[in-house]
């Protein structure tokens, strides 16, 4: 049957690529993995299938909660499948850096909603209108954000997709033309007339990753060009994939919730997939490295994590 242009037909398109990516990252788990899958994994399954079900009939306050509920279960069952792979997991290992990462996750959040007020791309509705209800909402879904790509990107990873290869050689020219292209980037949203600015999000989700990346670098932090720099890039790939596949679940579940976002950016809002423009897809593979090397910049700054020497640290 042949895809129409029509809202249902892009909707039909989107649960076929969002289902077709899951179902890959599901059978590489069955052949892969070298563990039992824990028990509080099997919860989360069962939470987040009850909170669908319970999400579909309007039932409250699931339906207006409905994104941070089912994104906690996706961080459990991600951790789970975590273990079930490598035997360690954040939850078991090291629950306390996993809630850090949480918490930091909802002020770095709060930095794109800033350039949000200038640059008018999203808007939510269907929030509670009780300050602390609605608080409560906004908090406990940004905390999702940062858990949610850098352990879908461990999983990834761990699936071994990517090999090793040569070590890059990365020099300070590299770093600084990185970073001053990182500041550009950042920079010009503010800068420009509003009726310009709002054209150009996209140099938000790639200006943060080249800014801070070569900092964290040179600050002996974890970073991708450290990475590089030990042969190692699939942390770098394994990001990206992240990206993809966080950035496809977030449309497909807020599609259908009581409380969601909607794009109401000047450009290519024709032919969406659930809310999200088609090309605007792409943006969730870049802002995947943001999550990274923001994370370690504001987990250094808080003193959560240590400078070092070996940039393979934070595995």
């Amino acid at each position: 049957m042949q895809l129409r242009y029509t809202s249902g037909g892009m909707v039909k398109l989107g649960v076929i690529i969002t289902a077709a990516t899951v179902t890959i990252c599901v059978l590489e788990f069955l052949r892969g993995h070298k563990h039992a899958f824990p028990r509080a994994g099997w919860f989360a399954i069962a939470a987040l299938a009850g909170a669908e079900w319970l999400m579909f009939r309007r039932i409250e306050p699931v339906a207006t909660y409905f994104t941070p509920i089912v994104w906690t279960a996706y961080v459990l069952i991600v951790d789970s499948a975590v273990l079930a792979m490598t035997g360690r997991s954040r939850l078991r290992n090291s629950p306390r850096d996993l809630f850090q990462m949480a918490l930091l996750s909802i002020p770095l959040w709060l930095i794109f909603e800033a350039y949000n007020l200038r640059l008018q791309n999203w808007d939510y509705t269907g929030v509670p209108r009780e300050l602390v209800w609605g608080l409560l909402g906004y908090a406990w879904s940004f905390a999702t954000i940062t858990p949610a790509i850098l352990e879908t990107a461990e999983l990834i990873e761990s699936f071994g997709w990517f090999k090793r290869r040569e070590p890059a050689e990365i020099s300070p020219a590299l770093c600084r033309n990185m970073m001053g292209a990182g500041i550009l980037c950042l920079g010009l949203p503010l800068f420009l007339p509003r009726h310009i600015a709002s054209y150009l999000f996209a140099l938000v989700w790639l200006g943060f990753y080249l800014a801070l990346d070569p900092l964290n670098y040179r600050l002996g932090l974890p970073s991708l060009l450290g990475d590089f720099s030990y042969g190692r890039w699939s942390r770098f790939y394994s990001l990206l994939v992240s990206g993809w596949v966080c950035g496809w679940l977030w449309e497909f579940w807020n599609y259908w919730a009581a409380a969601k976002w909607h794009y109401i950016f000047p450009i290519l809002q024709h032919n969406k997939i659930f809310e999200m423009p088609a090309p605007g897809y792409l943006g969730f593979i870049p802002f995947a490295l943001e999550c990274f090397v923001m994370y370690v910049t504001a987990a250094w700054l808080v003193r959560w994590i240590p400078r070092s020497r070996d940039p393979r640290i934070m595995e």
